[in-house]
């Protein structure tokens, strides 16, 4: 009966104080575990704030980025319009001006780059500073490429300036220049004239007994038949009689005429308009007429008359002096005439 006693005692040990205790550690913990995370969303929360506000700094600094690149566009569209006005002679300067408008546009490219990381902050607002110093770096450089545009722009000015001048001036001289030489032209051609009427006036006085022989305006004129056989550009004794005398008076003349004159002596062969047999040397009125023309100038040439001063020429029988279908008309056309003109 004791043994059963016994064992009923240690069968009813109490559990309750244990359970008391295990309950209560495990309240204190929980109360640890709530104090922990309330102090974790109390540094986390004041985390966060100084976040929103760095953020906010970063929006600020956005803006002030924004209005500097507004400003920056303005300015640069200034330029343009100054520039536009610039003359188109100043090829080097307007290919100065688009080198500095794409140093602009790089500039509105980097402004672009900027949005760009603005929208990457949003995600990643560890790297704020970083992105926030390339910005401002940025701004840097887009003042430093306003002033330099502004001194090129500056110096665009003067040179126009300069330019301008110097038109003004080149223009003052070119109509100096003008003025010298048309008075010199007058002296040249007044001094061609007058040695031109000594010419004729010496050939009037040498050759006055002769009555197929005359001048017409500006030119001495010798009929053909004085000079050469009917057809034929070979030039006959009576012809090289008055050849001669013409060839000594241009020799003479030549002295007295200053060397800065560029005369020449124009000799112009001329037939009437009577077709060529065909049979003969020449095949029409052209080439007898340049033939007798080259005789002339070749027999003056050799009685001492420089070549560089004569010109043989062949007209044909497209310039008459008379346009009447006679035989007294054509007798007139068949000529060689002299003129004195300067090269």
């Amino acid at each position: 009966m004791a043994l059963g006693r016994v064992r009923r005692e240690r069968r009813s040990v109490d559990y309750w104080p244990g359970f008391v205790d295990a309950l209560s550690t495990l309240l204190l913990a929980i109360m640890f575990l709530l104090s922990v995370f309330v102090l974790a969303q109390f540094l986390l929360s004041r985390e966060i704030s100084g976040k929103d506000e760095a953020l906010d700094r970063l929006n600020s600094q956005i803006a002030e980025l924004t209005q500097l690149l507004a400003l920056e566009r303005t300015n640069v569209q200034d330029s343009e319009d100054a520039l536009a006005n610039l003359q188109a002679s100043l090829q080097s300067a307007v290919s100065e001006r688009d080198r500095l408008q794409q140093l602009l546009d790089r500039g509105a490219g980097a402004g672009a780059a900027a949005d760009a990381q603005i929208g990457q902050l949003n995600s990643s607002l560890a790297s704020e500073r970083q992105i926030s110093q390339r910005a401002l770096s940025q701004v840097e450089l887009l003042n430093q490429q306003i002033s330099a545009l502004r001194k090129q722009i500056g110096a665009l000015e003067e040179a126009l300036e300069a330019s301008e001048l110097r038109d003004r001036e080149s223009n003052t001289k070119i109509a100096d220049l003008g003025r010298r030489l048309n008075v010199a032209l007058a002296q040249r051609v007044q001094e061609l004239n007058r040695y031109r009427s000594d010419f004729f006036g010496r050939l009037r006085e040498i050759l006055s007994d002769r009555e197929n022989i005359r001048i017409v305006g500006d030119r001495f004129v010798f009929q053909s038949e004085v000079l050469f056989p009917q057809g034929s550009e070979t030039i006959n004794d009576l012809g090289q009689t008055e050849m001669k005398k013409l060839a000594d008076a241009i020799i003479e003349l030549q002295k007295e005429i200053p060397p800065e004159i560029n005369w020449v002596l124009r000799v112009d062969g001329h037939t009437d308009n009577v077709p060529l047999s065909g049979t003969g040397r020449y095949r029409d009125n052209w080439e007898l007429s340049s033939a007798r023309a080259t005789s002339v100038v070749k027999f003056l040439i050799a009685n001492g008359v420089p070549a560089n001063r004569l010109v043989a020429a062949g007209f044909g029988e497209f310039q008459p002096l008379d346009e009447a279908d006679t035989a007294e008309a054509r007798s007139r056309n068949r000529r060689i005439e002299l003129k004195l003109t300067e090269r």
